[in-house]
């Protein structure tokens, strides 16, 4: 298992917010909805996407956008469009004045818009958890990651298209894995371009000595690592892999195991009803006490008062008043 596998092998999408919108200029919509990941897929004209503070970017026909959250951004048919329309956290959908748009907007199954025949035409998903894993993946990537048309192709959009207005038994889980398979092609066409901003963990997977060492971290993440015994297990001196490591992966191997360690527990901690004492030996920690002192460490709070904490519970269907 690679790094990235790994990453996308935590929290999946359970009854993500997925529609299709449809609109007319002018239009501007303010997301201030406070989750951690949109995926926008531009079907027809085009979109500018603006951050607070940052250079408008245009998102044309065929193009894939990873908005990131938490922070606000405004989507429109031109960077100069005023907001009409604000989403809130739950997806809730009003005017800048708070005057609900929830019928105005509503076209039908997954149908969201001013207009059904509008000449903009997006595809849109939100993930709405907040696991750690996650967040380890979202810190390698910046606020907006636009794919380009013109340099990848992959039929999962289209499918995407034609399945999110269905609304057929076992539809929601559908869409989740189809919204999986297309952030995972999104992703990997993001971080394999020429130009690409690579995070260490990433860059390090090409590496003869670092690559393998990875890869057997995060197969057995319960073994009981050393540097000496991961030096063995790829070949080389214990000096020689602390060095590489270092280097390439932009930390020491025991500080990226533990992180990597901590962020699964998080993750079981939130997904699964597992005891701490079973969640301690998943991922390498020799009981509930030892993962509990990292843990704590690590958030600023214990395993149990984590998983107590509050949780996204993301709505089904369109975007409400």
């Amino acid at each position: 298992m690679d790094a990235l596998t790994d990453l996308l092998d935590g929290p999946r999408a359970r009854g993500a917010f997925m529609l299709r919108a449809a609109l007319n200029p002018p239009w501007s919509i303010r997301i201030q909805d406070e989750a951690p990941l949109t995926l926008v897929a531009m079907v027809q004209d085009e979109a500018w996407v603006t951050y607070d503070g940052a250079e408008p970017q245009c998102v044309r026909p065929g193009d894939m956008a990873i908005c990131r959250g938490p922070e606000p951004y405004t989507v429109g048919d031109h960077p100069a469009t005023a907001p009409q329309v604000v989403i809130h956290p739950g997806q809730h959908c009003t005017t800048p004045d708070g005057t609900s748009l929830s019928e105005a907007m509503d076209l039908g199954v997954r149908a969201w818009g001013n207009d059904p025949d509008g000449s903009a035409v997006m595809l849109i998903g939100t993930y709405q958890m907040r696991g750690a894993v996650t967040q380890r993946l979202l810190a390698a990537l910046p606020s907006l990651a636009i794919v380009r048309g013109d340099t990848w192709k992959s039929p999962l959009t289209g499918l995407l298209g034609e399945e999110i207005v269905k609304d057929e038994p076992g539809q929601e889980v559908v869409l989740d894995r189809l919204l999986d398979l297309l952030l995972i092609a999104t992703l990997r066409a993001w971080f394999s371009r020429p130009d690409a901003e690579r995070p260490g963990w990433y860059r390090a997977h090409g590496d003869a000595v670092v690559g393998p060492a990875l890869r057997l971290l995060h197969d057995d993440l319960a073994h009981p690592w050393t540097v000496a015994g991961l030096a063995a297990g790829v070949g080389v001196s214990r000096a020689a892999l602390a060095q590489r490591f270092g280097k390439l992966v932009g930390e020491p191997p025991m500080a990226y195991l533990t992180a990597v360690r901590l962020a699964h527990a998080a993750d079981l901690l939130r997904e699964s009803d597992a005891t701490l004492e079973a969640v301690a030996r998943r991922v390498g920690y020799g009981n509930a006490f030892a993962l509990s002192t990292a843990f704590k460490r690590e958030h600023g709070m214990s395993p149990q008062e984590y998983r107590a904490g509050p949780a996204a519970s993301p709505p089904a269907g369109a975007a409400t008043s």
